[in-house]
């Protein structure tokens, strides 16, 4: 399209031809009166169309500093929440309709759509959207923004879960992921918690390692063996009671010779008296 300047030249171009013409038709005779009439008809009504186009043209090239020239025209600048409407022969703000808004002074025919908050975004509304202010989207619980604007977010993604042998260093949060860290030598996790279990030490237990521990697993010890603690406590008991025995018969015999070995005389003497008794107990006739 070329500029109204070039527009205007070929208005009057054309009227100067078209006035030229008819002038020819009826110097020529070749026009009747009522051709004549509606030629006049057709002339007036397209010399009024360029009339009316250069002083719109005259009016909106002047708009004021509170005004937006939209088509050639003077659309004034509409508040938050509205737009700028055309009519025949005037422009006027008029209210967004539903789900739509404008936030900023403007002069623009239309308003913005709402914007909408996606589950499938890991989004949900924290505000609702209202005829100057859009919606305001946060995150879903298990989401990190990965677009924030505005005060809000316009798309989330949800946190990393960490895998076995690590654990979580720094847990996820709306705005950032989830941090995960291996687990030091000698301690497992399954990847849920925030630190390592260390491994079951089986050897301070006393106990034989079955299988011994990794990043995903603790150690597995096996059950303690009794028969060596049973073989040694009836052996204890057998030799307590091998002491205590000896030590019983050797005070018994000990005291026995004490006694007899403290009164030799007596001894004699019951010896004695008792093979007198016998002598006298004997027959006379022997």
């Amino acid at each position: 399209m070329g500029t109204f300047s070039q527009w205007i030249c070929i208005i009057i171009f054309s009227t100067k031809r078209y006035v030229g013409i008819i002038l020819f038709l009826i110097y020529k005779g070749s026009l009747s009166v009522f051709q004549l009439i509606t030629a006049c008809v057709y002339l007036s009504q397209y010399i009024y169309a360029s009339f009316i186009l250069i002083m719109e043209h005259n009016h909106c090239s002047a708009c004021n500093g509170t005004e937006y020239k939209v088509y050639e025209r003077c659309c004034p600048a509409c508040d938050p929440g509205g737009f700028c409407l055309f009519s025949a022969y005037t422009t006027k703000c008029v209210p967004c309709p539903e789900s739509t808004f404008t936030n900023k002074p403007h002069g623009r025919q239309i308003c913005n759509p709402c914007t909408t908050c996606d589950e499938h975004l890991g989004l949900k509304t924290m505000k609702e959207c209202t005829a100057s202010s859009d919606t305001v989207c946060g995150v879903l619980e298990g989401n990190y923004c990965i677009d924030p604007y505005e005060g809000g977010c316009r798309a989330a993604q949800k946190h990393t879960t960490c895998k076995p042998g690590h654990f979580i260093k720094h847990p996820g949060t709306h705005s950032n992921d989830t941090v995960c860290e291996n687990c030091p030598e000698k301690s497992f996790s399954d990847g849920s918690s925030t630190s390592c279990i260390p491994h079951t030490d089986c050897q301070s237990k006393e106990l034989p390692t079955v299988k011994p521990g990794d990043n995903v697993s603790d150690s597995q010890c096996g059950e303690k063996n009794w028969a060596p603690l049973i073989v040694g406590i009836v052996l204890g008991i057998i030799l307590v009671l091998f002491l205590v025995g000896g030590v019983t018969l050797y005070k018994s015999g000990f005291c026995s010779k004490k006694n007899n070995s403290s009164k030799p005389g007596k001894t004699i003497l019951m010896t004695l008296y008792t093979q007198r008794l016998s002598i006298k107990n004997l027959p006379n006739n022997l």
